[in-house]
């Protein structure tokens, strides 16, 4: 069998409907969108065509509020950084979890430790979910911003962001008569659109993250969003590309392809789910019955529909991932950004895992490419491996 890749979470394979949209802009409709002759009044078109079709997709109120970028994480850290910078007058401090990727706990440890800001991190259950009663007691006259990813990319958990949103919105209003600064809400989407129908009018947050590579677009361009109103300092200063808001020619084959693939992927949301879901669930379902001493990590039913995070008793995660690797699968023990450790993850850690079971925590995150046959290879294969890795465990030894 050919390699499979159970790592979708990490990144994704660019659709072929995408490779194709993108490739005129290479060829063909290559001018600068900032140059004002033809050429580059083409490409200006292309970007705003873009732009207009992300906010509609979103259900944004105008696509001036779709600013693109490089990717997730310099969206999340024009966010945090940005907003921290523009409202310091009205506080100093930011709340976040202790779940969240480190493009937001480094910059959030940046913002601390170089600009004095104060950073609160909310705790999570054993599921991986916030407490909304934590999250509004660690509210403070000087809290300028909630950052709060939607879907974690090691287990999949699926926050409450409507429901925090709706939290912040009323927070402000009582502010507002107290002569208070307004609290802005941000959320790493990077997991969830495209994955997830989101619709800014109903989910009300001031600023939302997201990258290409994560349904099925191009390496190298992602988007954040961000409210008419919310003001906040560019990260990188220049050109006035992006209404002003970041410097840098734009990429334009990047920006189409990432619009054609976020157009695909929304529509077919429902079928897509329904489809990992199924994988998921008989993976998960048959792994804890094959072999002894694993459990799932992370909500049970509020989970992204792809992801699969097992722990197994008794061996270390890193082997059982290069193991998998040598017999053909790819896989993870967690996010892709801070592999090189050993040690057990921080979202693993956050939900309480038995550090047994933390130790020997892998993460499969299915996509639209995965079959039905490529489970069945995993789970033939699983068992064995996992028993000859616990044969030298000398923990397995003595149970």
């Amino acid at each position: 069998m050919k390699d499979i890749y159970f790592d979708n979470n990490a990144t994704t394979k660019t659709r072929h409907e995408v490779v194709a949209e993108m490739t005129p802009y290479f060829e063909a409709l290559y001018g600068n969108p900032s140059s004002i002759h033809g050429i580059g009044q083409k490409a200006k078109k292309a970007l705003e065509d873009s732009r207009e079709k992300i906010a509609k997709i979103l259900n944004a109120a105008s696509p001036s509020e779709i600013i693109f970028t490089a990717s997730g994480t310099e969206s999340n850290n024009t966010a945090i950084k940005g907003t921290a910078f523009a409202n310091r007058k009205n506080g100093n401090h930011i709340i976040t979890t202790s779940i969240e990727h480190h493009a937001v706990l480094h910059t959030c440890e940046y913002l601390e430790k170089e600009h004095g800001f104060e950073i609160t991190h909310i705790p999570v259950d054993n599921y991986g979910v916030i407490s909304m009663e934590e999250l509004k007691n660690a509210v403070r006259e000087r809290t300028i911003l909630i950052s709060v990813m939607h879907a974690n990319n090691e287990i999949g958990t699926i926050q409450p962001v409507r429901e925090i949103a709706d939290f912040i919105s009323r927070a402000n209003s009582s502010r507002a008569g107290r002569g208070l600064g307004k609290i802005y809400f941000h959320t790493d989407a990077v997991q969830t659109v495209g994955k997830i129908k989101i619709d800014l009018e109903e989910t009300k947050v001031d600023m939302l993250s997201f990258s290409a590579h994560k349904f099925y677009g191009p390496k190298g361009v992602g988007c954040l969003y961000v409210k008419e109103g919310v003001g906040f300092h560019p990260l990188l200063h220049g050109g006035h590309h992006e209404l002003g808001h970041r410097a840098s020619t734009e990429n334009l084959p990047g920006i189409v392809g990432m619009t054609k693939a976020l157009d695909l992927a929304v529509a077919e949301i429902e079928e897509e789910n329904k489809k990992l879901r199924r994988l998921r669930e008989r993976m998960e379902k048959e792994i804890i019955e094959k072999i002894p001493f694993s459990r799932i990590n992370g909500h049970p039913t509020e989970r992204l529909a792809g992801t699969s995070n097992i722990g197994f008793e008794f061996i270390e995660g890193e082997s059982l991932v290069v193991s998998l690797d040598m017999a053909g699968i790819a896989c993870s023990t967690g996010s892709a950004c801070a592999s090189g450790s050993t040690e057990p993850s921080h979202v693993i850690k956050a939900i309480a895992c038995p550090p047994n079971f933390a130790q020997g925590a892998v993460r499969f995150s299915l996509g639209r490419y995965n079959s039905e046959r490529e489970v069945d290879y995993l789970l033939k294969i699983l068992p064995s491996i996992v028993e000859k890795l616990r044969s030298i465990s000398p923990l397995y030894k003595k149970r």
